[in-house]
């Protein structure tokens, strides 16, 4: 009987060949890419706003006519570097009130850097799977665009986003050291 060699390391039985130009190639042939969602707090919106854009977003996922997943991400925060923003916004905020309202927003970052839990940044992938990449592009394009008629703005994934979703799969969120996630504002 012929002996199978057992590996204790992951990459050897994941079915992954390459991460490469925003996609993941699979062994057998398929890529695996798709887009980041940037998050949007619909709540502060006025109710109706909110209703229009729950329902373009169930519009949006009716018309995905193939298999795709859902994924959410969490990565630390480094807090100390967002403190630091606010800081020089504070400075340079031409009003009271938008004064006050950063202040608010230092406090509360004080809160979280002053407390055991990690400050984390929640970040929303949609991916599909195809072998024929004109195929993978166009639903790329056509998922951005859908997105963007709901009010959400969205991109291709890059490899590193790959990267952050497959370490967070593989790792049951375990804590990372990838350094600061901060929107460009």
């Amino acid at each position: 009987m012929a002996k199978t060699n057992v590996s204790k390391y992951t990459e050897d039985w994941v079915p992954i060949k390459n991460i490469k130009d925003g996609m993941i190639q699979l062994d057998n042939n398929y890529l695996v890419t798709g887009i980041k969602i940037e998050p949007k707090n619909i709540f502060i919106l006025d109710y109706q706003e909110q209703n229009n854009v729950i329902f373009s977003l169930r519009n949006f996922y009716n018309v995905i006519d193939y298999e795709f997943w859902l994924v959410v991400c969490d990565r630390p925060v480094d807090i100390n570097l967002y403190l630091a923003q606010l800081q020089l916004m504070y400075t340079n905020a031409p009003t009271q009130q938008i004064r006050k309202l950063i202040n608010q927003d230092i406090n509360k970052g004080e809160t979280f850097r002053s407390t055991t839990v990690n400050a984390v940044d929640t970040e929303y992938y949609i991916l599909f799977r195809d072998s024929k990449k004109e195929v993978l592009e166009k639903r790329i394009h056509t998922l951005i665009g859908n997105l963007a008629s709901c009010g959400l703005t969205s991109r291709q994934v890059n490899d590193d986003d790959l990267r952050v979703i497959l370490d967070s799969f593989f790792n049951g969120n375990a804590k990372y050291e990838f350094g600061t996630v901060m929107s460009s504002v």
